[in-house]
């Protein structure tokens, strides 16, 4: 795990800076603390910073092939390294170090750029061949690692994060015709930022650039998720199962490999649960997992944590946080992210990075499952909406009222909320599925987003979606669903709120539900098996997690959140929410009437209000 930048003149007569080199790897330090290494040659740069997991002594970047015709530098982890290794020796290759960089670059030579489909990991890397005379962008099958790329003066340059860009010089424009996207889902989308002409590399993707060709630029895709048509899906329940058991304790065993001491996310859910579980069966010593919690019960997980960490003799760490951290969380992420990102679930995540970080240099996490098992509540809503519209049009209309005059009378308590939950599913399940999905994929939905950006000339959330579905290969709407979370919420919103959150304390987290092989298992299973009735992760809960405590199976999902509503009602953020009421492009009186709406208690607007205060900041750096 590490941060990597670097750049290449069109001009081949240009010599590539050190100095403009060092800028930007300095910048993103705090991805790689424990060294630094620059390849500068000709029109050429490359540059590392360095987080040591595997191969502490001889791992250093950027690495070079034994000729040294290749030099690479490269985040992530290759966790089928050993397998590889293995393969590539009885292919004639031999090996000076014990790294998996080294792996990439025996890989490369053997099997050209097709040396993508052979690595099971997370990475973003560049790679460059002077034989060849071309180099090689690269990220992982979903997304894991990011890496932002921009062309500017007749110069390719390419970073882990925004900032890298920035320190060679690159102005920020905002790109302010991606606003209505912001509100809509949380985040900006691959290929875009919230800054013109710098664009994210998206997952499962490589770029060649051959700078003595013409200026040869190609992206093009190295995977794709199993084409799979509806009728074909797996309905062999128990095979299912033992495939799906088999994956995922391998993909675990390979991601403890490690030189550094390591541990757990533990947050109370079924995820991170089962992860703690079968990491405890592949070693013979207490595994350390971390939890963070709040005074807030409504988001506080932190007992069902300890009844697992009990189970499994976990050695468990518990911290609580408490509001008057807002101030630092905002700064922190504000910087950190570079760009608009919404999802407040970063601060927690935050938090748990940091106090991990303490003990040990990594973690896994159970990332990833709610994506790969269809198990967010929105797959029960689109089971739901199938049921509800086939209704008489006459009870469809009457539930949404009937649900908003009760939320009236009881707005500020649970039962309100509750209510408005309910006023929106049955509103929503009358839709199309596009329109349902604009409603669906952030907090609040597209209309508010229209609200707020009715004066700027945006993208609209029903466009992006259209076209972000023109190539979905499925028909029904529950693996509609499941191609947008694996392809677009999953790697632009929850992968980059962990990685920027966990590199920002030079901590690397590692996701076992990603591996490819278990992605690629199950897309291809039928949605009776993923969700037996409306029981949410069937396949988890029939396998691994019967090993978990029986309160935890009985829990409701809580998400991984933090009581914003309630911290915004309190009057020590008066001044703060009055500073957002000024003309900054959106529409003003919105922003007044979610304010007051949010502090009566009519609505939840704690994230939204969360979502300003980060525009404001990125409105105030460009």
């Amino acid at each position: 795990m590490c941060g990597i930048t670097g750049f290449v003149h069109f001009d081949t007569q240009k010599e590539a800076s050190l100095a403009s080199l060092k800028k930007m790897t300095d910048s993103i330090a705090h991805r790689g603390p424990d060294g630094e290494g620059f390849f500068c040659q000709n029109n050429i740069a490359l540059g590392h910073r360095r987080l040591s997991i595997i191969d502490l002594n001889t791992g250093a970047q950027p690495m070079q092939s034994d000729e040294g015709t290749i030099q690479v530098v490269f985040n992530g982890e290759i966790y089928n390294y050993i397998e590889l290794k293995e393969e590539l020796r009885q292919l004639g290759h031999s090996f000076k170090t014990t790294s998996d960089t080294e792996v990439i670059i025996k890989a490369y030579q053997q099997w050209g750029i097709d040396f993508q489909n052979k690595l099971n990991g997370m990475w973003a890397l560049a790679l460059w061949d002077n034989q060849q005379k071309q180099l090689i962008l690269s990220i992982d099958r979903m997304g894991e690692k990011p890496l932002y790329y921009t062309l500017y003066e007749n110069t390719l340059l390419f970073g882990s994060e925004i900032k890298t860009l920035e320190a060679f010089g690159v102005p920020l424009a905002l790109h302010w015709e991606l606003a209505e996207l912001y509100f809509s889902l949380l985040y900006i989308p691959a290929p875009f930022s919230f800054y013109k002409n710098i664009h994210k590399l998206q997952p499962a993707h490589c770029i060649i650039i051959r700078p003595f060709e013409n200026n040869t630029i190609v992206q093009r895709p190295y995977w794709q998720l199993p084409a799979c048509r509806d009728k074909d899906m797996r309905t062999d329940k128990a095979q299912v199962h033992r495939d799906f058991e088999a994956l995922f304790y391998d993909a675990i065993r390979i991601r403890m490999r490690s030189d550094v001491p390591f541990g757990a996310f533990l947050s109370g859910g079924l995820d991170s649960s089962s992860i703690v579980a079968l990491m405890s069966e592949i070693v013979n010593y207490p595994i350390q997992t971390f939890t963070i919690g709040f005074a807030e019960k409504e988001f506080d997980e932190t007992a069902l944590a300890a009844e697992v960490a009990q189970k499994f003799n976990t050695n468990h760490q518990v911290q609580i946080v408490t509001p008057t951290s807002f101030d630092e969380a905002l700064q922190k992420i504000a910087h950190h992210y570079d760009e608009p990102f919404g999802d407040s679930s970063a601060i927690p995540t935050g938090y748990v990075s940091a106090f991990a970080r303490k003990h040990v240099k990594m973690v896994l996490t159970g990332d990833g499952g709610d994506e790969v098992l269809s198990g967010y509540t929105t797959y029960q809503g689109e089971k739901f909406a199938s049921q509800f519209q086939k209704l008489p049009r006459i009870f469809q209309k009457a539930i949404p009222k009937v649900a908003n005059q009760i939320a009236k009378i009881n707005k500020g308590n649970r039962i309100g909320y509750g209510m408005r939950r309910v006023q929106n599913l049955t509103e929503v399940s009358q839709q199309p599925f596009i329109d349902r999905l604009a409603d669906k994929a952030g907090f609040y939905g597209k209309k508010i987003a229209k609200e707020l950006t009715q004066h700027l000339p945006t993208i609209r959330i029903e466009d992006y979606l259209h076209d972000f579905y023109k190539d979905c290969p499925y028909e029904d709407n529950f693996y509609k669903m499941m191609y947008f979370n694996l392809k677009n919420s999953l790697p632009y919103d929850m992968l980059v709120k962990v990685d920027r959150m966990s590199m920002a304390h030079s901590l690397e987290t590692r996701v076992p539900f990603l591996d490819y092989r278990l992605v690629e298992l199950m897309v291809q299973v039928h949605k009776k098996v993923k969700m037996e009735g409306y029981e949410r992760k069937s396949v988890l809960r029939k396998t691994v997690a019967r090993k978990l405590p029986p309160n935890l199976l009985k829990a409701g999902k809580k998400g991984f959140g933090v009581p914003l509503r309630e911290w915004f009602k309190d009057k020590s953020f008066e001044q703060r929410l009055d500073s957002l009421k000024q003309d900054f492009g959106l529409h003003n009186p919105s922003i007044e009437r979610i304010i007051r709406e949010n502090n009566t208690g009519e609505r939840d607007h704690g994230n939204l209000i969360w979502m300003l205060f980060i525009l404001k900041k990125a409105i105030g750096k460009a």
